[in-house]
């Protein structure tokens, strides 16, 4: 749902949505790539909610890490 009631902030705030959905694309990728996994195996909603925390900084890294 957006939260923008005219069309031009609605506009933007879909290009935020994203850009936010492709920098945590591209950080799951780099992950991968780093711990030698298959980037399928990182769960997009649990890397959404570890930056969420991290970016709030009340960041706590389970001992599974994000697969």
């Amino acid at each position: 749902m957006l939260r923008s009631r005219l069309p031009d902030l609605a506009h933007q705030e879909i290009w935020a949505y994203l850009i936010v959905h492709h920098a945590i694309s591209a950080l799951t990728a780099k992950a991968s790539a780093a711990a030698d996994l298959d980037p399928d195996r990182i769960s997009f909603t649990r890397a959404l909610r570890l930056i969420r925390r991290t970016a709030t900084g009340t960041a706590d890294i389970p001992p599974s890490g994000l697969g």
